[in-house]
């Protein structure tokens, strides 16, 4: 049997308030809104490929990181390319990131968004 076309336009990330992840997201990585409706927003990479996109999910769970067999559980991370570590650290940073307590490589720096989700920062 042949396989369908498939290709995969975007991420969504669930949040208490969609609005303010993506603003979050849109300070980070400098994408633009590319779709703006109530509970929902979609930012677009400039260079093509998938989007990432957010929800507003009212009984949203913030997940643990690390992961903590009694607490909510991550369910997805993104992981960023970066030129240089430590500048994209402190943008991250003032972009409202927080870094996490537990690290666990010296090449890469996991960071937290506003949601809780969390995020990789590494080189490339």
């Amino acid at each position: 049997m042949p396989s369908p076309r498939m290709t995969l336009s975007g991420v969504v990330l669930d949040s208490p308030d969609a609005r303010e992840l993506a603003a979050f997201y849109q300070r980070l990585l400098g994408w633009p809104v590319t779709q703006d409706e109530p509970g929902w927003m979609k930012l677009s990479s400039p260079d093509g490929g998938a989007g990432l996109s957010f929800q507003t999910e009212p009984v949203y769970r913030r997940p643990t990181w690390p992961s903590d067999p009694t607490a909510q559980q991550m369910m997805i991370h993104l992981d960023i390319k970066v030129d240089d570590l430590e500048l994209a650290g402190r943008h991250a940073l003032a972009a409202g990131a927080v870094l996490a307590d537990y690290q666990p490589q010296p090449d890469v720096r996991v960071y937290l968004d506003p949601a809780g989700h969390p995020f990789c920062l590494f080189l490339h």
